[in-house]
């Protein structure tokens, strides 16, 4: 496998992660009664880990060794970074909402802020992807 090649298929699997938690995970777990919600955002965030991890850990691995490796051109830096911008929107948008849910409940304002960051990641992680196939070329 080139570099290129784990790049793009990272960029895929980042992709495909990213479209689950946003059309499978966070309506699920924004749909749970105020009753039940405490728990259900402490199984959520024991559970994604799993998937999380790994998954970060393989953007990371990817891009370096594309970067390492070279070509830089255009599409790459531009996956690369894009991927990176995902990285970041989770650490420091995504995360911190859900501590705050995780402390203070599920609110209005925390669930709109947690679909809106999730939006971003991704459209984000698709054009990663896009970026990352054109690399390919």
């Amino acid at each position: 496998m080139t570099p290129l090649v784990a790049l793009a298929a990272v960029a895929a699997w980042h992709a495909a992660f990213q479209l689950a938690v946003s059309t499978l995970a966070y309506p699920t777990l924004l749909e749970q009664p105020a009753d039940r919600f405490a728990d259900a955002h402490d199984r959520h965030s024991r559970r994604v880990l799993v998937l999380v991890v790994p998954t970060y850990a393989a953007v990371l691995g990817a891009a370096g060794w594309a970067l390492a490796s070279g070509p830089r051109t255009a599409a790459v830096l531009m996956a690369v970074a894009l991927q990176g911008v995902v990285l970041l929107l989770t650490a420091l948008l995504a995360a911190p909402t859900h501590g705050a849910l995780g402390r203070r409940g599920r609110t209005p304002a925390l669930a709109r802020r947690l679909r809106t960051v999730d939006a971003a990641r991704s459209v984000t992680a698709v054009a990663g992807l896009v970026a990352a196939v054109a690399a390919l070329a």
